[in-house]
């Protein structure tokens, strides 16, 4: 496991370009944290969880 954040590559919800979601391979289980999007500016719900040695990252709208 590495200390350090990874970038995820990920689709905006609203917009569609592709952007970097850094995250931590340390820390809880699971967590939810809301970040607006470098390229339209509108709210995304970044869902993070980790298990064993890998992150997973997925972004969903606010308004869902």
């Amino acid at each position: 496991m590495q200390p350090f954040a990874d970038d995820s590559l990920q689709l905006c919800p609203y917009c569609g370009e592709q952007v970097e979601v850094a995250a931590d391979a340390l820390g809880v289980a699971s967590e939810t944290y809301v970040e607006d999007c470098p390229v339209c500016c509108r709210p995304w719900v970044v869902r993070v969880s980790r298990e064993d040695d890998e992150v997973f990252v997925s972004l969903g709208r606010e308004d869902d």
